[in-house]
C-alpha cells in the first residue's frame, strides 16, 4: 500500500503529509505531477501550499494538470483521496467535490487552530471519531471560505456529504466561531463517494505528539480502511 502525495511548483505540506503518514505506519511517497501516478498507488493526497502562486484561482493551475485525469480516474475506481487546504481547492476546480474555497471574508491569511465538529462518523475519515465529536486542527489559509449555491448546498446535506463544520470546543456552530465566512460553517465535504473528501484544516499539523494536538490522525488512518 503506497500513498502517492502529489506535488505541485508551490506545494510546500508535501512533507508534513509524508511525514504524518509514516508516523501512523502508512507507507507514502512524494510524486512528481509530471511524471503521474505510480502503478502502485493506493491512496492520494492532494497536498497544501500555494500551487503556481494561486495565480488565476487558487488551485485553478494545478487542477489542470494532466495528472488529475489520473486523480479523478482513480477516484471513480474508488481510490481515497484527500485534499487538503490548496489540496482542497484543486479537488473542488478538478469537480472532485461541489463547491469552491474563496478569499477570507477577513481577507487576511488566518493561521490558528480551530475547533471541527464531526458531522459524520461512517466515512473512512472519520470513523475514528463519533458523530458530534469535537476535535481540534489548525488552518492556515487565506483562500479557505467554501462557497456553494444554496440548492446545491441543499443537496450536499441531503445526501449526508457535510464531513466537518467549524464549532465552538462545546460543538456549537455559528458565524461567530467561523473563521473563514464559509456557507454553513463548511471545513469539509465529501465527493460523490465516502473515499474522496476536501477540508481546509490540515490534519497532518496534528498529528505528532512533540509538535501539538493529534486529533487529526484519524482523518489520515482513512487510508488504512480497505
Amino acid at each position: 500500500m503506497t500513498v502517492s502525495i502529489v506535488r505541485f511548483g508551490g506545494s510546500n505540506c508535501d512533507r508534513d503529509a509524508e511525514r504524518a503518514l509514516e508516523h501512523l505506519g502508512i507507507d507514502a511517497e512524494i510524486v512528481w505531477h509530471e511524471d503521474g501516478l505510480p502503478a502502485e498507488t493506493t491512496g492520494i493526497v492532494l497536498p497544501g501550499g500555494f500551487s503556481y502562486g494561486d495565480y488565476l484561482r487558487a488551485g485553478a493551475m494545478a487542477a489542470r494538470s494532466p495528472i488529475m485525469a489520473e486523480v479523478r480516474e482513480a477516484a471513480a475506481e474508488g481510490t481515497p483521496v484527500l485534499g487538503v487546504c490548496n489540496g482542497a481547492q484543486v479537488g473542488c476546480e478538478s469537480d472532485l467535490t461541489e463547491g469552491a474555497f474563496t478569499t477570507n471574508q477577513s481577507a487576511r491569511f488566518q493561521c490558528e487552530r480551530v475547533y471541527l465538529r464531526v458531522e459524520r462518523d461512517d466515512t473512512p475519515w472519520t470513523e475514528a471519531y463519533d458523530e458530534g465529536e469535537v476535535i481540534e486542527i489548525p488552518i492556515a489559509h487565506g483562500e479557505g471560505r467554501y462557497e456553494i449555491d444554496e440548492d446545491r448546498l441543499a443537496e450536499l446535506e441531503a445526501d449526508d456529504r457535510i464531513l466537518f463544520r467549524y464549532c465552538d470546543e462545546n460543538g456549537d456552530v455559528g458565524a461567530d466561531v467561523n473563521p473563514n465566512g464559509s456557507k454553513h460553517n463548511v471545513a469539509g465535504v465529501l465527493g460523490e463517494t465516502d473515499s474522496v473528501a476536501v477540508l481546509m484544516p490540515h490534519p497532518e499539523r496534528a498529528t505528532l505528539p512533540d509538535v501539538g494536538p493529534t486529533d487529526g490522525r484519524g482523518v489520515l488512518r482513512g487510508f488504512e480502511s480497505p
